[in-house]
This record gives structure tokens, C-alpha cells and sequence, in this order.
């Protein structure tokens, strides 16, 4: 399986960590350990489509989010994390007076 990193272009699958379901970016909010342990604990085996996190351990360093097919393991798209268009990131704000 190869993974294009929107960094680095195409490479193989093994030069990159994969961490798990897109899932673990959105986290429920407050203390209700239920929920807590359902979401680090709880997760559909999904066959299809999915959204994973992979990090690029060996390039770049970057987390990324791969969507793919779990049957066919072909890599249908690519998208950095770090640009806030995916899960937890995407509700953060930039506190006042950061750069």
C-alpha cells in the first residue's frame, strides 16, 4: 500500500505509523468517564470505507488523516491534521494575543 503525503508525495506504508481511527481527534467534552472509556475503548471494525490517523515517522513527521478502503486498502484521500480540517482541531480556537 502506498500513502501520498501531502508533504513528502507518494511513499510506502511502512515509512508511517498507523495510530488508529480519525475517532481519537474527537473526544467527548467534560468528566462522564462512560464516555470516555466508550470512545478510547468502543470502535466499529468497519469493512469499507474508513478515516485513519497516520503519522509519517519516517519523512516528515506529520500527522495525517487517510481515508481508505479497509477491503481493498486502496487510499482514496490525504489530508494534513495540522491544517484544522479534521475532528478536535477544527472546533480549536488560537487563545487571544497568539501569533
Amino acid at each position: 500500500m502506498r500513502i501520498t503525503c501531502p508533504l513528502c508525495g507518494p511513499r510506502d506504508r511502512r515509512e508511517f505509523y498507523y495510530y488508529g481511527s480519525e475517532d481519537y481527534l474527537m473526544r467527548p467534552a467534560g468528566e462522564d468517564f462512560d464516555a470516555i472509556d466508550a470512545h478510547l475503548h468502543l470502535r466499529d471494525n468497519v469493512a469499507g470505507v474508513a478515516r485513519d490517523l497516520w503519522y509519517h515517522e519516517m519523512g516528515c513527521a506529520a500527522w495525517l488523516s487517510v481515508t481508505r478502503n479497509t477491503v481493498t486498502h486502496e487510499v482514496l484521500g490525504v489530508a494534513l491534521v495540522a491544517d484544522g480540517g479534521v475532528g478536535i482541531l477544527a472546533k480549536m480556537k488560537p487563545e487571544e494575543g497568539a501569533l
